[in-house]
């Protein structure tokens, strides 16, 4: 078990506060949790990031990749066929290049969610062929989906370097 030093300790950042605005509450919630999983992720030692520390397979560099398809998928149509693949950072992608790649897309997702002003309208698709979920709906899944992969990367990331807080 890796030895927690003050070094490897991190700062725990409290949840945001925001106005009352249900579309400001779901943004600020879910680009809190954006922010608190590529912190988790980067600087993390290679080639540990990789290296899975439980018997699905599941390793940190793999969560935050399989989150920026998750991202592409729900906000900018992105057509995924495999998810299972998505959990896995090609051999040639640095830490570095998984969590700028993570943070671009958030970045154009939330480009996409700035001309959202009605929650209950479906999220705007490049192909109109696809059916789209509302906005109300993709941001509530997205922080459960991020949340969820945010906790797996808290316990991988201690794991990997004794690491902690968001």
């Amino acid at each position: 078990m890796p030895s927690t030093t003050r070094h490897n300790r991190r700062r725990d950042t409290p949840p945001p506060r925001t106005t009352n605005s249900e579309t400001e509450v779901l943004r600020g919630f879910l680009d809190y949790l954006r922010t608190s999983i590529a912190a988790k992720v980067d600087g993390a030692p290679e080639p540990r990031v990789r290296t899975a520390a439980v018997p699905s397979g599941t390793n940190l560099l793999g969560l935050l990749n399989h989150l920026a398809f998750v991202e592409r998928s729900m906000f900018l149509g992105d057509d995924v066929t495999n998810w299972k693949a998505t959990f896995q950072a090609a051999p040639t992608d640095s830490v570095a290049d998984v969590v700028a790649r993570y943070r671009d897309t958030v970045e154009r997702a939330n480009k996409v969610l700035d001309r959202c002003t009605d929650l209950g309208a479906p999220v705007p698709r490049p192909q109109r062929d696809r059916p789209a979920p509302s906005v109300r709906w993709a941001l509530t899944h997205m922080i459960e989906e991020t949340g969820r992969h945010a906790g797996h990367a808290d316990i991988l990331r201690e794991l990997i370097d004794g690491s902690t807080g968001r």
